[in-house]
């Protein structure tokens, strides 16, 4: 049997669905919340061990500190309008990401955040409202 799924507002054009809430552990919960800050999240909630960081479209990042966390690759993308600008804010405020490569649908480059978390940026490709 199939669900049947009725949008509430016919003229709402975004999709149904969003990604609620993505977590990473990191070593330095106060220098790991800046740079979330620093590349457009905003802050809705921090006690000391954990931060919550609101992205677009209401995802939630929640950010636990682990004294432990080791370095890793994230097990998600960032997908920003103005990847070239994204970059060179990275640059000024002293990081070093990679040089951007271009596939074939987005540009994406790498950084590594202050806690050792290895983070790709990709060039949106959203289609009407999100």
């Amino acid at each position: 049997m199939g669900l049947a799924l009725v949008k509430q507002n016919v003229e709402d054009e975004r999709p149904d669905l969003s990604i609620g809430h993505i977590g990473l552990r990191v070593r330095d919960l106060k220098k790991s919340s800046e740079f979330f800050k620093l590349v457009g999240a905003r802050t809705v909630f921090r006690m000391p061990s954990m931060a919550i960081l609101e992205l677009r479209g209401g995802t939630h990042l929640i950010l636990r500190r682990n004294k432990n966390a080791q370095s890793a690759d994230a097990s998600f993308d960032l997908m920003v309008d103005d990847v070239e600008e994204m970059r060179q804010r990275l640059i000024a405020a002293g990081y070093s990401p990679s040089g951007i490569s271009r596939g074939g649908v987005h540009r994406s480059f790498n950084v590594i955040e202050p806690s050792g978390v290895r983070l790709e940026f990709t060039s949106s490709h959203a289609t009407g409202p999100v």
